[in-house]
């Protein structure tokens, strides 16, 4: 009797256009998974499509999505689910981020990123987990932040948006516990995108291409919670709720005049 090696699976990625969404998709496609990338930017998926199955991806699914159009988020699941036979994973990831300072006329920018990061996940997973219900099982990811941990200068609606994510997927969680789907939130620090170039310091920075090695890996494991990486993050995201306001205040109104994105 031969015995072989279980074959890899289906996931399902949201933002996968750019940044640590594109690297994911990429990193499961080297592992021969079949991946379906969701997006906004169709050229794009289009492109990466190609790259996925030269990679060696089981089978490459561009699925053009804008998470903010809440209708449309299962019938493009469901479309990559009849593609594949089951989808295995779900990663919630599109994600935007914005210096949004209070009272400096950014409030739009503040409603996009809680539609985009909170409001866009969680009709994603809501979408998903019928479809993983209905397979048997499956499992949910959610991508958040090491800035949920604390609200800073100039980024209250990206913090408030990976706070409320984590506390959705803690309350998930808790929903699935007795059936057959894990529930994964991966918390990186900065990880380097476009999102956080701009940015003057980028304290324990990785390449993108690293921290989506090690959120695959984490993913394949079926973690509950994790940093990316483990270290020094899990020992810095705490000690962060500690710190006096007074430390985290800008000096003046410099603090609060940048316009471009940010994030962790």
């Amino acid at each position: 009797m031969v015995l072989t090696a279980p074959m890899p699976g289906s996931i399902f990625i949201t933002g996968a256009s750019a940044g640590i969404g594109e690297a994911l998709a990429l990193e499961f496609a080297k592992r021969r998974y079949a991946v379906a990338i969701a997006a906004r930017r169709a050229e794009k998926l289009q492109a990466l499509q190609a790259r996925l199955v030269a990679c060696g991806a089981a089978r490459a699914l561009a699925v053009p999505l804008d998470v903010t159009d809440f209708a449309a988020i299962p019938a493009a699941l469901e479309r990559a689910a009849q593609a594949f036979g089951r989808l295995d994973i779900v990663v919630a990831n599109a994600g935007v981020a914005f210096v949004t300072p209070v009272g400096k006329g950014r409030f739009e920018q503040a409603r996009t990123t809680v539609e985009v990061n909170l409001l866009g996940a969680m009709a994603t997973i809501e979408a998903a987990v019928p479809i993983l219900r209905a397979q048997g099982g499956g499992q949910v990811v959610g991508i958040t932040s090491v800035a949920g941990w604390r609200g800073l200068p100039g980024t209250g609606a990206y913090s408030v948006s990976k706070a409320g994510l984590h506390r959705y997927l803690q309350s998930l969680r808790a929903e699935v516990h007795r059936e057959a789907i894990v529930v994964t939130e991966l918390s990186p620090g900065y990880i380097d995108t476009e999102l956080n170039r701009g940015v003057g310091r980028r304290p324990f920075v990785i390449p993108v291409e690293k921290g989506a090695a090690i959120m695959a890996r984490m993913i394949e494991r079926k973690v509950g919670y994790r940093t990316v990486p483990v270290l020094p993050w899990s020992l810095i995201g705490p000690l962060l709720g500690l710190l006096p306001t007074a430390l985290l205040a800008p000096r003046g109104e410099a603090g609060a005049r940048g316009g471009g994105r940010s994030s962790f």
